[in-house]
């Protein structure tokens, strides 16, 4: 677990930008202690649709085991650099072919 200041600010904002799309809960509300069903009222449809969310911005796979044990915020900015450590190259704009 890191410290909140050793989070990428890019990927941070990636997370909450999804669950604030997802949740329709204002990114200023999301921290990194939020938990999505406490704190956010993210009910188990909403779970399931934030994990598809991260897998397609992140190209990644997600198991059931471990979607299971995202259960705060910091859980997932833990989780994806595990999974894709080339995640910063997803944050970034497609580039156009002009």
């Amino acid at each position: 677990m890191m410290n909140p200041e050793e989070y990428d600010l890019e990927l941070k904002e990636a997370v909450y930008t999804i669950i604030s799309t997802r949740l329709g809960v204002p990114t200023n509300q999301i921290n990194l202690e939020s938990r999505f069903k406490e704190d956010l009222s993210a009910d188990s449809l909403d779970n399931i649709e934030l994990v598809q969310d991260f897998e397609e911005k992140f190209d990644i796979e997600i198991s059931d085991e471990a979607a299971i044990t995202l259960l705060r915020v910091r859980d997932v900015l833990d989780y994806i650099p595990t999974k894709c450590p080339d995640y910063k190259d997803k944050l970034k704009p497609l580039k156009s072919s002009a």
